[in-house]
């Protein structure tokens, strides 16, 4: 069940989502939150130089890794803006974090690109679940339908 914090996470995802388009980087992002609430970090993309590896959940599967203990990451949730692509997915299963809230979906960006005539990503756009069996996920969000969408519009110039 989303909630009003949930609702504050993703907000703030979406905001740095749109920094990372206006800094010419696609616009994603995501927000590491503890278990007791507390905002533990926070990036967005960075594949503008060419890294295409460089998305914020990856970055912070690998920060959580490093930095909390296996209790404190499965107790963590991963707010995103878009729902994980199968590399990110893979590395929240391997750094064994906990819930995942994600504002728009890997199936609403396919159709949003689909109808701005824009060639889909070059991996499959598999659902979390079929990665990571047994994820605990929530999303899409249909409050922010249209604002991701707006920012793939830009990105694009569709």
């Amino acid at each position: 069940m989303i909630d009003d914090t949930d609702m504050a996470h993703l907000e703030r995802c979406v905001v740095l989502a749109e920094k990372a388009l206006e800094a010419g980087d696609e616009p994603f992002a995501s927000v590491l939150v503890s278990g007791a609430g507390e905002v533990l970090a926070e990036d967005h993309n960075h594949v503008v130089g060419g890294d295409a590896t460089r998305h914020p959940e990856f970055f912070l599967a690998r920060w959580a890794a490093e930095r909390l203990s296996p209790e404190e990451r499965a107790a963590a949730t991963v707010y995103t803006s878009g729902e994980h692509c199968p590399m990110c997915a893979a590395a929240h299963g391997w750094a064994g974090l906990g819930r995942i809230v994600y504002a728009s979906s890997s199936e609403q960006l396919g159709s949003w690109l689909k109808e701005m005539a824009v060639a889909p990503a070059p991996v499959a756009p598999l659902p979390i679940q079929t990665v990571v069996p047994g994820a605990w996920v929530e999303g899409p969000v249909p409050a922010f339908a249209e604002r991701i969408r707006e920012l793939h519009r830009r990105l694009h110039g569709a």
